[in-house]
């Protein structure tokens, strides 16, 4: 969709009040701002710009109706957008993640969208140099001329830098030089072999003690309400239900705690089973019974009530696929 027909029937405050509500979810309400004084620059100095909008026009590449200065106004605004190294890395790890915000866990971008603005910033995004990079560091990324670089590696981070020095095409150079450092350490590099190359690190393969450490990890976070933490392990597809020696979950511990936030996520989010007994043959409920933490009682309660209806419509719906099978046969 180009820029003149986004957001149909729309005036140019509800158009940049909707991106900017867009961006803030792909940052996880980290900062978003805007500068009207790039903004005034990039109209006065867009001459380029305006050309490019003329000659499209006369092409008849715009639709019907549409206004081409007031396509390139919004264009400026777009332009003008500001973001921190912090709030920039939220949005370069939505991307890495599938389009999940890492911080809110909320669906911002489709898994489509995602493949297609990758595969723009792997082919485009770091101006003439685009090709030398992809070449050379393997990775999606997009620079701008305030000397930031959003790097992006896909399933597993996204991270900005910034540089103000530029090159001579607009690129930050240290920012350039940090990505290639980058991938001559770690095989993030989108071609380097993940089974042979012995030479970088390989963050992704794990390592023998991982097994026990996920499980202190995990069962810490929960032991001090830490949700944050708790959602980075469960974004990272480690298993909310494993258990210590003592074959208490992070759901015993976080509600033995009181953590009711802790709590919600890990029964809402996570959907952990909450009937799982520990060597003394205690739930989570009866842990939260136990301790008298009576907000962690309601919420356990309810979860376990959700829990069986759910297991008793799944245990429904694959008897009748069994006897549709038996049909069949």
């Amino acid at each position: 969709m180009i820029i003149s027909d986004f957001q149909p029937g729309s005036n140019k405050a509800e158009k940049f009040d909707y991106m900017m509500d867009f961006l803030k979810g792909m940052a996880g309400g980290e900062y978003v701002g805007f500068s009207n004084a790039t903004f005034q620059s990039e109209k006065e100095t867009g001459d380029r710009n305006y050309a490019i909008g003329y000659y499209l026009k006369e092409k008849r590449c715009f639709p019907g109706g549409a206004d081409m200065i007031a396509a390139l106004d919004f264009y400026f605004q777009l332009c003008s957008i500001e973001v921190t190294c912090e709030s920039g890395s939220v949005m370069a790890a939505t991307l890495a993640n599938g389009g999940i915000c890492p911080i809110t866990g909320e669906r911002v971008l489709s898994a489509e969208a995602v493949r297609n603005t990758l595969s723009l910033m792997h082919s485009c995004g770091m101006y003439d140099f685009s090709g030398q990079f992809a070449f050379h560091v393997g990775l999606p990324a997009k620079s701008g001329v305030s000397g930031a670089v959003l790097l992006v590696v896909p399933n597993i981070m996204g991270l900005m830098c910034w540089s103000p020095p530029l090159d001579k095409v607009g690129n930050s150079i240290r920012g350039i030089h940090f990505c290639q450092e980058l991938v001559s350490l770690f095989n993030f590099h989108n071609y380097d072999n993940l089974r042979h190359f012995a030479k970088k690190l390989d963050p992704r393969r794990p390592a023998g003690d991982d097994r026990s450490m996920s499980v202190i990890n995990v069962m810490f976070a929960a032991y001090s309400g830490d949700v944050s933490a708790l959602r980075r392990f469960a974004l990272s597809a480690m298993n909310m239900e494993q258990k210590d020696y003592d074959s208490r979950t992070a759901l015993h511990v976080a509600a033995a705690e009181g953590h009711v936030d802790a709590v919600v996520f890990l029964t809402e989010q996570c959907k952990v089973n909450p009937f799982i007994k520990d060597r003394w043959g205690n739930t989570p409920l009866d842990d939260a019974l136990q301790f008298g933490q009576e907000q962690v009682v309601q919420v356990l309660q309810e979860y376990q009530r959700v829990h069986l209806a759910l297991e008793s419509r799944s245990d429904s719906e694959d008897h009748g696929k069994l006897e549709a099978v038996d049909s069949m046969v």
